[in-house]
């Protein structure tokens, strides 16, 4: 399986990186089959974080971690800062460390591959937080850090304090990016990304399953929770014609939508691994074949200018 460089980190990982967000909310016995089905297929990078099923999901992987021995095999980020309860969120110094603690327990491990800010949290000093996440790391309980739905003027600070400090830097960020939703990391963070060499793991990469191809006009929803969501943000004109397009290349090489959406976004400057999560092992098989699918640029041009 191919792998890609992290940022500036030594961590060599999938393209395709499988959420967990899911864990917690599916039994135990299918979660352990999704993950068993993603490492069998050559993954080996696990994304989740402690609000995720109020910290369900980092029991899951953990218990899954423990049961099957392979802490060596795989790599797992998890994230900090999300409300988890009233005294329980934000980035200050004191509940980074409560909350690594918390993480580690729950995840049965003891270091955390990617330990990520999963907001920026504007009420806490950035050399408070950096100091804090440098700190963990030389305690060896974490190895790098990340950023989750930072602005690019907010990571940009964040680099110079670490350098002005001489703290570990993010070496990754994870931001809302794929077909559907593309100005916010398109204007300003994939340049700032791209410049200073940090990796980019994006999350609903298939915008909520709209990209799935589950979602067609004048057709019933599909039911999920978050389909009137979807319903919402993407059951438009420009969504049925971008569809359309992801349609046209998916026909042109035999691929289903979400193939062809996460090799889209593979394909993208800037990017290390989209994030995707599975609830059976059929859709994590279905999901790993976009990796060897490989677009022309005819196809990545008629893809990006769909719905202009």
């Amino acid at each position: 399986m191919v792998t890609r460089k992290l940022g500036h980190s030594n961590l060599e990982i999938t393209p395709l990186c499988l959420g967990g967000n899911v864990f917690g909310r599916i039994d135990d016995s299918m979660a352990f089959a999704v993950l068993d089905a993603y490492v069998a297929a050559g993954g080996n990078f696990i994304d989740t974080a402690d609000i995720y099923a109020t910290g369900e999901s980092e029991r899951v992987i953990g218990r899954w971690v423990k049961q099957r021995g392979n802490r060596d095999k795989v790599m797992i980020a998890t994230k900090v800062g999300k409300p988890m309860a009233p005294d329980k969120q934000g980035l200050s110094r004191k509940y980074i460390f409560q909350a690594a603690e918390d993480s580690l327990t729950r995840l049965q491990t003891d270091v955390i591959d990617l330990y990520q800010s999963h907001e920026d949290d504007t009420g806490t000093s950035l050399e408070e937080t950096m100091q804090a996440f440098d700190e963990l790391v030389k305690q060896g309980k974490v190895r790098y850090i990340g950023a989750s739905n930072f602005t690019a003027e907010r990571l940009a600070e964040a680099e110079q304090v670490c350098q002005q400090h001489g703290y570990v830097r993010y070496e990754s960020l994870q931001p809302l990016y794929n077909l559907m939703d593309r100005e916010e990391f398109e204007n300003g963070l994939q340049q700032l990304s791209i410049e200073q060499e940090i990796g980019v793991i994006p999350y609903f990469s298939l915008a909520r399953g709209f990209l799935s191809g589950k979602y067609r006009p004048n057709q019933p929803l599909p039911e999920s929770r978050r389909a009137g969501g979807v319903q919402k943000l993407y059951m438009n004109e420009r969504g049925f014609a971008i569809l359309e397009a992801v349609d046209q290349v998916a026909a042109k090489h035999n691929a289903k939508p979400a193939q062809v959406s996460l090799a889209w976004l593979m394909a993208q400057p800037g990017i290390t691994a989209p994030i995707s999560s599975a609830t059976s092992p059929g859709q994590v098989n279905e999901l790993m074949q976009a990796i060897e699918l490989k677009l022309t640029d005819e196809d990545l041009e008629a893809l990006t200018d769909a719905g202009k």
